[in-house]
């Protein structure tokens, strides 16, 4: 064995040699490759901007699932749509403009491809949130001033603060103005307010009080935001307009001007694994449009379509199935009516593989807005919607677009044919166009279809030609009770809807012709024309946006009408953007909802003691009354220890000493935007008040029982809007009567006599009347009723609601009731809509009211007159 020597050994010098060299190359690689690292990451970065503003976008459209269960989107799709549009948008070699041109060319492609599938009503909604995002993202927008915007005030500071300083203020609006100058940027704007009156009329009384300068220096200092904030306060009724023009003012005009409906576009958006799912709205059908488009694109012989309904499943699924393997396009309608096969449309829709399937492959879905649907389809699909044309214009032109002139030829009568079917047309026009003015449009918004015109158009020829005279009140029972009035349920719509056709379908339509006018403007009535072109020719001269007297309502409708709308603009904002705490001091959400919580504690009436209930309230037969205090009596204090359990048990959670339960979470979030909590409203009375207006009602409501309690008997006269449950009290004052002078109830009904003579009941009616009761506190809406003529009379402008005079209530037997007064339905609160409990009772109704009218009663039940026991503040 010979030793070497390790130096000597060429072989082994070498590899060490190589392993140098390639330890060196690994080192001068692995700088390059830092090198590299460093610039991509800050390639990387420098695109940062663009990463978040689609963030704030994505976050921003994942809320709207909260407005509709259709709107919804995965993060896939949203991802494509960004690929897309990095590949669509302008080029440029300056890199900052090339961020800024994806960040606005992707904006705005998001933006049209939602609107597309969005409903009409929530366009605005959805840009006011992608601009409120936006300026939120790049810290442009104070959480103050957004809170006050959507939420409004939060307490009522007129109670214990300066008083109202003139009439026409009122009180909501200079709350509005006394918690606007909270905000750091309107301090003592409270004050400037009361010392310019006379300016602050003149944005009052203007129409488009959004267009006019605010007085003084507040023109030239407030922001665009700030000035909403004060169109809120002083108009709300023009927010909708303010916000459109904020809108186009902060990212652009082209984010108010949405998208028309274009089945080609959506179509260009999908692929074969992408259904195309048509949201509907009631009178929309798209099955047209798909197959006017399949035959565009030469796919009319490979298109199938199918409804489905019971037993249609199998037969879908083998359309789906054919269709893939020849490139075919299947359209499936009415997806909501058959909840049950969702879940295999689900399945169906996850296995599509493009690679066993033809590129030509389309599958299009139609469904009403439902919850069964499901939410993968939705979320990957290509959403689409097409409403009808709303307005009266609109309304009748497409109803003219589906006659002909042969259709006149076939009448032997065709002069009173046409004469009534433009009066059905126009009747079919109103009906609809009533909805938007909301309950006092109708109690519930009903869906009439292109259909219902349909068989009225049907049944008008059939009836014209087979008789000499034509049968008015079989013509108006057969449209106002079968045809339409077979979707009307509500019995006060029932006699609106008869009284409504009527004025339409009469017999001084046809004698008058052009002469008789539908309303009092003179503007709407049948056209003489003998050519649909004619009368075509007629309805495109009316005008575009119809005052409310074409529907025979009182031009106050139409700020009711904007109020709604910008109300449902912010409280749909509320669930759309995340309110910080806002307030000058800053205080996180947390603080704000322990603050209210404390706040309502602090002011917890004590519930009343029922054992003395009972002691000073005996059952008695001669007195129903006790009955009624008793039972009102347990009512609040029902309300009133979940109240007080509640808030100990949320202040607790706040601070983490116990488990923050589902309920009570939800309680907290009601807290924080000013909304009266479910677990109260389960148990208190029915009302639409905010929570800050709420909780003085009920506080107002014990101290009237409180009085009441303290009194032992039963008081003079009696604030009705007081009361949990007022039919128990007519019942029990009617019964009083009946056991006094020992008659039949059933015999018995109310007179009512307007006491117009007393201004402030409580004060004034010191001894309660011999028979009945005296009771207060009833508003009017749609007229007014006027002390000196002691009748009903138009309503002043912008005055929605009045003051009805206290009224005697006296039983009367077997009273005739006078034809002439308009019999006033009176309800708990302004939604007028309710639900029929198992006692007979109406959960909103509560009874008639008999007022004196010197005008036709028709013109109080198409006004939509009624009377009310709580408003909305």
């Amino acid at each position: 064995h010979r030793c070497s020597d390790v130096l000597e050994d060429d072989t082994l010098v070498d590899k060490v040699t190589d392993s140098k060299a390639v330890s060196d190359d690994i080192s001068e690689k692995k700088k390059v490759a830092a090198v590299t690292e460093a610039n991509i990451d800050t390639a990387r970065e420098s695109y940062r901007p663009v990463a978040y503003r689609t963030a704030v976008l994505f976050f921003c459209i994942v809320e709207l699932t909260n407005i509709d269960p259709m709107y919804q989107y995965s993060l896939q799709w949203f991802q494509k749509l960004f690929v897309i549009a990095v590949e669509l948008s302008p080029k440029s070699e300056d890199f900052n403009e090339r961020l800024e041109i994806l960040k606005s060319y992707f904006t705005e492609a998001l933006y049209q491809s939602i609107c597309r599938g969005l409903f009409e009503k929530d366009k605005t909604l959805f840009s006011f949130a992608l601009c409120c995002r936006i300026l939120k993202g790049d810290n442009n927008m104070d959480d103050g001033e957004l809170r006050f915007l959507l939420v409004g005030p939060t307490s009522d500071m007129v109670e214990n603060g300066p008083p109202v300083p003139e009439e026409w203020v009122g009180k909501p609006r200079w709350n509005e103005i006394l918690t606007l100058a909270t905000l750091p940027a309107f301090k003592g704007f409270d004050d400037f307010f009361v010392s310019n009156l006379a300016d602050f009329k003149r944005i009052y009384d203007s129409v488009e009080a959004q267009k006019e300068p605010i007085p003084g220096h507040w023109a030239d200092t407030l922001t665009s935001m700030q000035k909403l904030c004060f169109i809120r306060a002083m108009r709300i009724d023009c927010l909708q307009s303010a916000v459109i023009t904020f809108i186009s003012e902060q990212i652009g005009q082209q984010f108010v001007e949405p998208p028309t409906f274009d089945i080609a576009k959506s179509f260009a958006d999908s692929v074969n694994t992408t259904p195309l799912v048509f949201i509907l709205s009631p009178g929309t059908d798209p099955v047209a449009d798909v197959i006017a488009f399949a035959d565009k694109l030469n796919m009319a012989k490979r298109f199938e379509s199918i409804s489905l309904g019971q037993g249609q499943g199998p037969k879908a699924t083998k359309l789906i199935e054919s269709a893939q393997g020849s490139g075919g396009w299947v359209l499936l309608s009415n997806c909501h009516l058959m909840e049950s096969w969702m879940s295999t449309l689900e399945a169906l829709v996850e296995q599509l593989n493009p690679e066993n399937m033809q590129a030509s492959f389309r599958l299009w879905l139609t469904s009403m807005p439902a919850k069964s649907f499901p939410v993968q389809v939705l979320q990957n699909g290509v959403k689409m919607t097409n409403e009808p044309p709303s307005g009266l214009r609109a309304n009748l032109l497409r109803s003219y677009s589906a006659i002909t002139d042969d259709s006149f030829k076939e009448s032997n009568k065709p002069e009173i044919f046409r004469t009534l079917l433009f009066g059905f047309c126009f009747f079919h026009a109103v009906v609809q166009d009533r909805r938007k003015f909301g309950p006092i449009g109708w109690n519930i918004a009903y869906r009439f279809t292109p259909e219902d015109i349909q068989v009225c158009r049907q049944q008008l020829m059939l009836f014209v030609n087979q008789y000499e005279l034509v049968p008015y009140k079989v013509l108006n029972f057969l449209g106002a009770k079968i045809n339409y009035g077979g979707r009307v349920t509500d019995d006060k719509d029932k006699l609106l809807i008869s009284t409504i056709l009527k004025t339409y379908i009469c017999p001084e339509s046809v004698a008058m012709q052009e002469g008789y006018k539908y309303s009092s403007s003179g503007l709407y009535y049948a056209p003489a024309g003998e050519t649909v072109e004619e009368i075509v020719t007629y309805i495109r001269g009316m005008p575009l946006f119809p005052m409310p007297e074409a529907f025979g309502l009182h031009e106050n409708c139409n700020i009711t009408c904007a109020q709604d709308e910008a109300i449902a603009l912010v409280t749909g904002m509320q669930s759309m953007v995340s309110l910080g705490g806002g307030g000058g001091d800053g205080g996180s959400a947390d603080d704000v909802m322990d603050e209210a919580a404390a706040s309502i504690q602090e002011r917890l009436p004590t519930p009343f003691p029922l054992d003395q209930c009972e002691t000073k309230f005996p059952t008695l037969y001669d007195e129903s009354m006790n009955t009624v205090v008793k039972q009102e009596c347990l009512r609040y204090n029902k309300l009133l220890w979940g109240m007080g359990a509640s808030l100990k048990d949320f202040r607790k959670a706040i601070k983490g000493l116990i488990v923050m339960t589902g309920e009570l979470e939800a309680a907290g979030k009601s807290l924080f935007v000013n909304e009266v909590p479910e677990l109260w409203t389960k148990k208190g009375p029915l009302s639409l008040k905010p929570l800050s207006s709420w909780y003085l009602d009920i506080l107002a409501r014990c101290k009237f029982f409180q009085m009441w309690f303290d009194l032992g008997k039963s008081p003079p006269c009696f604030w009705i809007s007081g009361i949990f449950f007022p039919q128990a009290f007519f019942t029990g004052a009617m019964q009083n009567y009946a056991r006094k002078f020992n008659e039949e109830i059933d015999l018995l009904s109310y007179r009512q006599i307007m006491l117009d003579q007393i201004e402030d009941a409580p004060k004034e009616v010191t001894e309660p009347p011999d028979n009945g009761v005296i009771i207060y506190g009833i508003f009017l809406e749609g007229c007014r009723f006027d002390n000196q003529s002691h009748m009903l009379q138009d309503s002043k402008p912008k005055e929605l609601f009045t003051d009805l005079p206290p009224l005697h209530f006296l039983p009367v037997k077997n009273r005739v009731i006078e034809a002439k007064d308009y019999r006033c339905p009176c309800y708990k609160v302004v939604s007028r809509k309710g639900t029929l409990l198992t006692t007979g009772h109406s959960t909103n109704f509560v009874l008639y009211i008999e007022i004196k009218t010197d005008k036709s009663v028709d013109k109080w039940i198409k006004a939509g007159v009624a009377a009310f026991l709580a408003l909305k503040y």
